[in-house]
């Protein structure tokens, strides 16, 4: 087991930081404050090939894997500036899409998702189900032309700049109880489809929606995959959407420690720095080994996944939820312990710490709560019973 990164990831690395210190924290804030997008950094990551390095050469890709696209959004984000699309667009759907699409599908969607020329929103959660799946309504029902496709979706990341979404439906003699979902390729400009943003204590560029589609009329080939196996081709997709989340707290925390230190080191009250006193340096100091354990676990799952333990496996899939439960963990603490570092100036616009508090929170909410996570750590890993 090597703990070493390869040269190749460790040149990714730096160049990836080098293009998010470009734009750094004041832009991608002033695009949360305005309204604005990441439209300028995510072409500009597409046209160096660091958004598609996941997805297969013959597509525009770089053929490499979850790590390597892992590595771009840490490093976006380590800089002030990740970019949430990264977690859906080229992680869940061009995944899936990759491993489970028609030719037709590959062609067509794949090269732009590689470039950043397309964005492909993900739609899983509803109003009534929330974390529960098996409880998803949205259905598709067949038609002489192919599906309709009607339901609701909410909490739904990007579609103002997306030109399809990923749905996650169900066939329409799906029964209450073995989830057997199915997988649709919507476009976003389809009749029937409408979404509306939802208001959020937030400062992000990424914006959230509700999902409406009524009576959506697909062709045949909006299908991806078997309409009967669709349950390891959603765990295909959630398994990656688990570790890029990971990937996006350790980027978020790693930006507030940075924060926090810089200040300390600096910040002179009495004969030494602040930062020289136990009661900031001891929790600077735990938030970077909870840091290091998280970004370690997050490897882990990568590299499980990479190797091809994948589907519903339950070794990719625990050590994605354990990466993602530690991954909000320390954002959480990170940010906070940034805050209370800077005292008063960590609640000012000026020194951007305390924006990053919500984005840090939500880490821990979506797209898996760390309840969730403990039950399922509860059932899989130490054979508890099912608590739900």
């Amino acid at each position: 087991m090597n703990f070493i990164e390869s040269e190749e990831r460790q040149a990714l690395r730096k160049a990836v930081g080098e293009l998010g210190k470009k734009y750094g924290y004041e832009w991608f804030n002033r695009q949360g404050r305005t309204g604005g997008h990441t439209t300028e950094l995510w072409l500009e990551a597409g046209k160096l090939g660091y958004l598609g390095v996941n997805l297969p050469e013959q597509y525009g890709g770089g053929g490499g894997g979850m790590g390597d696209l892992s590595i771009v959004l840490e490093e976006l984000g380590a800089a002030g500036c990740p970019l949430l699309m990264m977690v859906v667009s080229p992680s869940i759907c061009g995944t899936v899409i990759s491993r489970f699409g028609t030719d037709e599908q590959k062609q067509h969607w794949l090269p732009g998702l590689a470039d950043g020329s397309t964005i492909m929103a993900f739609a899983i959660t509803e109003p009534d189900a929330g974390s529960n799946s098996h409880e998803i309504t949205t259905t598709a029902r067949r038609t002489d032309e192919g599906w309709s496709l009607s339901g609701r979706k909410v909490f739904i990341s990007g579609l103002d700049v997306a030109r399809a979404v990923l749905v996650v439906g169900r066939t329409e003699d799906a029964r209450t109880g073995k989830l057997k979902p199915a997988l649709f390729i919507v476009p976003v400009d389809a009749p029937g489809v409408e979404f509306q943003p939802i208001q959020m204590d937030l400062i992000s560029p990424d914006k959230q929606f509700a999902l409406y589609l009524d009576d959506v009329r697909l062709p045949r080939e909006a299908l991806v995959g078997a309409e009967d196996a669709a349950l390891l081709q959603l765990f295909a997709g959630l398994n990656p959407e688990r570790i890029m989340a990971s990937a996006f707290a350790i980027g978020i925390a790693r930006h507030a420690l940075d924060k926090a230190v810089a200040y300390v080191k600096e910040r002179q009250v009495w004969k030494t720095p602040i930062g020289a006193h136990q009661g900031l340096a001891h929790p600077l100091a735990q938030v970077k080994i909870e840091l290091e354990l998280a970004r370690l676990m997050q490897q882990k799952a990568a590299a499980l996944y990479d190797a091809g333990d994948d589907g519903d496996g339950i070794a990719a899939g625990e050590a994605a939820n354990m990466a993602k439960y530690a991954a909000g963990e320390v954002a959480v603490r990170a940010t906070d312990q940034a805050v209370q570092s800077l005292g008063g100036n960590g609640m000012t616009v000026e020194y951007g710490v305390a924006s990053l508090v919500a984005a840090a929170r939500a880490t821990r909410i979506a797209p898996v709560s760390r309840e969730m996570i403990l039950n399922f750590v509860a059932q899989h890993s130490l054979g508890l019973p099912k608590s739900y």
